[in-house]
């Protein structure tokens, strides 16, 4: 398709019926966040209908918009500016998506432009004019297996039964453990979900965290929905390949589309399911404004479009229990009985008097003897999973004499050793500082604080000579390994699935995982370890996980959830101790960064309009600049947000120089 020019000027032609588009124009300024009316020439009639691309004149520019509404009469009483061209015929702005966008907008006091911008690509137009409009005819669609993955769920086939007969059901799903086949695992459920409800008529939208978990699903809808019924969308693709798989889905060649997060926004015909897996990751969350979660926009575009919701993982997000809590969604999990049963022994090292008798440091030991035994006893029957909680050599150290955290003299950043024999260096600046001088002892010796992946795969290879040691992390990941006996170093995320599941895995430095500076350390290390452990072939079969330097008893309620294999558990305990204190997802945080006076006005209005009680402004540590916090409940959030949305469009509109960054952290259960 290519761009049509408007060919008049002026004076609209008579014979338009409906006169009048109302344009979205990406303007990026806050003041200006809001439809215009444009005459519509008699040459882009036939062009200009909703949802296409088109070129206006804005502010003595040419700016580009999509068209969202045309009217026969408009408000505005003066001579309408006519619109320049139409960039592209596609319509590619569906009214669902721009209702999302506006609710989204609103709820994170952020444009609708910002949120357009992460929903539809940018047009590429060989794209555009290779693919062909209509969908090509393709075999009528069977699932090619039963559905057996959900068999384990006692809500498991209700849900599938409403799937297949069009209904909308909300559920927390925790996915069994114990299901390394991939027959059997995640993937499978969520392929038999996506084929059930494309057997009532209905499209589905899966999002992923990364690529890893895209490749899984990709092949179980292979598998269970045969080849040309789905496409995917990652950032890895290209432009072109990327804008074609979205072309795909927004003419109707595919009625399924699988993705990292953008593609929470895919235009999807007909969507009956959304399926966002492992919603406790970080992935999931934007990074750009306006710092949307993924679990949030397919929430609020489940609503919009009548689509059914399934938030899965091994863990259960606060997030999620809240929601369940509230009544908007339903639990899914095995019974307790299928669980003890499946899951791989988990134990603490050191726990048990017999191993505090035999080895007095067994529970602060980095490979303690339980560990060591349990993974020599693994390696005769299969792959061992070490997972260690961060990467590279020494990421940490400190001072050997007084313990101090060894920092960089230039910056004050930590350093690390990146290999053995090295100087340390910088962690910020990556300057060298082989004369470090401890500035509390004057001492000149540094300790580990913490082992990264590549030194322990070091010391594992000697400690277990004869067996091949594999590492991925950071600049090399593993999707695969193969089920014959091997030790396999990784790093949280990025533990490489095993052909018949691991024999055994090692959780090693359980308390630097525990002891994050972090609301959410407890339920993060339990969603970590469950991935992990998820790997490990069952109890029945002899899988075995270990965590080794754990705290006392009592001290990591993540550990006691992990031996259980209850996330559920731990969720709900989270969420009722952030009730009585007032944290997300009970309450909701904006946070605004820029000059003081400015964060001190912005606190005054906030706490008039919803409220909201103001922490700070506190200088960072830059000291060029300040942060300000605000909670308010979850009922006045929206008049907060709108709060923040006017003060940004006030400052838009006086042209204030100074920025002013605003991030609402939305985490409500209603």
């Amino acid at each position: 398709m290519t761009m049509t020019d408007a060919t008049t000027s002026g004076a609209q032609a008579p014979e338009v019926s409906l006169p009048v588009a109302l344009v979205v124009v990406d303007t990026g300024l806050p003041h200006l966040d809001r439809p215009f009316e444009y005459a519509v020439p008699e040459a882009l009639s036939d062009a200009a209908q909703p949802g296409v691309r088109v070129k206006v004149r804005f502010a003595g520019q040419d700016l580009p918009g999509y068209v969202v509404e045309r009217r026969a009469q408009a408000e505005h009483a003066g001579r309408l500016a006519p619109i320049r061209s139409v960039v592209s015929e596609e319509q590619v702005l569906r009214p669902a998506i721009l209702r999302l966008a506006e609710e989204l907008a609103e709820a994170y006091a952020a444009t609708v432009g910002d949120v357009l911008r992460l929903a539809i690509p940018p047009r590429h137009a060989r794209a555009e004019r290779a693919l062909p409009m209509a969908a090509p005819d393709g075999p009528d669609f069977t699932l090619s297996t039963d559905p057996a993955a959900w068999s384990a769920y006692p809500a498991g086939q209700a849900l599938l039964r409403r799937l297949i007969e069009g209904d909308a059901p909300a559920a927390a799903w925790c996915a069994a453990p114990g299901a390394v086949g991939p027959e059997e695992d995640w993937p499978a459920a969520i392929a038999e979900a996506v084929g059930l409800t494309l057997l009532g008529g209905r499209g589905s939208l899966v999002v992923v965290p990364d690529h890893r978990d895209v490749e899984r699903v990709d092949a179980a809808l292979v598998r269970v929905l045969g080849p040309g019924q789905h496409v995917r969308l990652t950032a890895d693709q290209g432009p072109q390949a990327r804008y074609t798989a979205w072309l795909r889905v927004l003419r109707g060649h595919v009625p399924v589309a699988i993705g990292t997060r953008a593609a929470a926004y895919a235009p999807v015909d007909r969507l009956g399911l959304i399926v966002v897996w492992d919603d406790g990751d970080d992935l999931h969350e934007e990074p750009r404004a306006p710092y949307v979660h993924s679990a949030d926009v397919a929430r609020r575009r489940a609503a919009i479009e009548g689509a059914a919701l399934i938030l899965g993982g091994f863990g259960r997000s606060v997030r999620s229990q809240a929601l369940v809590e509230s009544g908007a969604v339903r639990s899914v999990t095995v019974t307790r009985a299928y669980a003890r049963d499946h899951a791989p022994a988990a134990t603490v090292a050191g726990e048990s008097d017999t191993e505090q008798e035999r080895d007095a440091g067994a529970r602060s030991a980095r490979l303690p003897t339980p560990a060591w035994r349990a993974a020599k006893e693994a390696l005769a029957s299969g792959p061992v999973l070490i997972q260690v909680p961060r990467r590279g050599y020494v990421p940490s150290l400190a001072c050997r004499t007084c313990r101090a955290r060894a920092r960089c003299p230039n910056c004050q950043g930590p350093l690390k050793l990146d290999a053995e024999q090295a100087f340390p260096s910088c962690g910020w600046c990556s300057r060298l500082a082989p004369g470090w001088v401890c500035p509390v002892c004057e001492g000149t010796q540094v300790r580990s604080l913490v082992i990264g992946a590549r030194r322990t795969a070091e010391e594992l290879g000697r400690a277990f000579p004869g067996f091949a040691v594999l590492t991925s992390g950071a600049g090399t990941v593993l999707s695969r390994v193969p089920g014959r006996p091997a030790l396999v170093i990784a790093t949280p995320g990025a533990e490489p699935v095993a052909d018949g599941g691991y024999a055994a895995a090692l959780l090693l430095d359980a308390w630097a995982l525990l002891d994050r500076p972090s609301l959410d350390a407890q339920p993060e290390t339990l969603r970590r370890w469950l991935a992990a452990a998820a790997l490990v072939r069952g109890r029945s079969l002899g899988g075995v996980v270990v965590v080794c330097g754990a705290p006392p008893d009592g001290a990591a309620p993540a550990v006691d959830a992990l031996i259980r294999w209850d996330p559920v558990w731990l969720a709900r305990n989270e969420l009722t101790a952030r009730a009585e204190l007032g944290l997300p997802p009970v309450a909701v945080f904006a946070e605004a960064t820029g000059d003081r006076k400015t964060l001190a006005e912005i606190a005054q209005r906030a706490g008039i309009a919803s409220g909201a009680t103001a922490f700070g402004p506190l200088a960072l540590p830059s000291g060029d600049s300040h942060r300000l916090l605000l909670r308010t409940t979850t009922e006045a959030a929206p008049g907060l947000s709108s709060e923040l949305r006017a003060i940004r469009a006030e400052r838009s509109a006086r042209k204030v120089a100074e920025p002013l960054r605003i991030r609402m952290h939305v985490d409500d259960p209603d």
